[in-house]
């Protein structure tokens, strides 16, 4: 199916190209987003006619973007979660979940700007990228953690890993330092002199 962009379409092209599409991805996306119009004689005359409306349109949601994004670009926004030991979450972080944090600091963001390379399954820290407009992306760090002060010693550069070993190696030591001293308590035992009549 043919159709003409009203604006720049990642992977497909610019404003005002007329390009193939499958015709689910048409009907189901582009098309009730308002980012395409089937490529008929009539509506591109209509393309053409309000081409300026659209161009100075795109400009204007640009600039937003743009100045969105400057203050955006490079934020950190902490998601508290359940996890297990070993660091892995119950259920995941959504683009949902990411766009409802970042609005609760002031950012206006849909989860449809939220763009995710593969589901954040774990702990720790995760860069993602928010599409601000067809021309704008900026990359905001995602702190997932089970609590609020989790999260501070991960942003400090410490993975819940290393912290549960950290853990484990101090629990490790002070069993080890609780077995030497019996140890040494025994051995004093036997240095003393035996009470025992049998043994004199």
């Amino acid at each position: 199916m043919q159709v003409i962009l009203l604006e720049r379409v990642a992977k497909l092209g610019q404003m005002g190209d007329v390009v193939d599409v499958r015709s689910g991805y048409a009907r189901n996306y582009l098309l009730p987003q308002g980012k395409a119009l089937t490529a008929s004689e009539r509506n591109i005359k209509q393309f053409e006619a309000q081409k300026a409306q659209l161009e100075a349109r795109n400009l204007e949601t640009k600039t937003e973007a743009e100045a969105l994004g400057a203050r955006l670009d490079g934020q950190t926004f902490v998601v508290i979660r359940s996890a297990s030991d070993g660091g892995a979450l119950y259920g995941s972080v959504t683009p949902r979940d990411i766009a409802d944090v970042a609005t609760e600091a002031g950012f206006s963001i849909d989860k449809r700007q939220i763009i995710l390379r593969g589901p954040i399954k774990e702990l720790g820290l995760h860069d993602v990228t928010a599409s601000l407009h067809p021309e704008v992306e900026v990359t905001v760090s995602i702190n997932v953690a089970r609590s609020a002060e989790e999260a501070e010693l991960q942003a400090s550069g410490k993975s819940i890993q290393e912290l549960a070993a950290e853990e484990e190696a101090a629990a490790e030591f002070e069993i080890q330092e609780l077995f030497d001293d019996i140890g040494g308590a025994t051995g004093d035992d036997d240095d003393r002199p035996s009470m025992d009549p049998r043994d004199n």
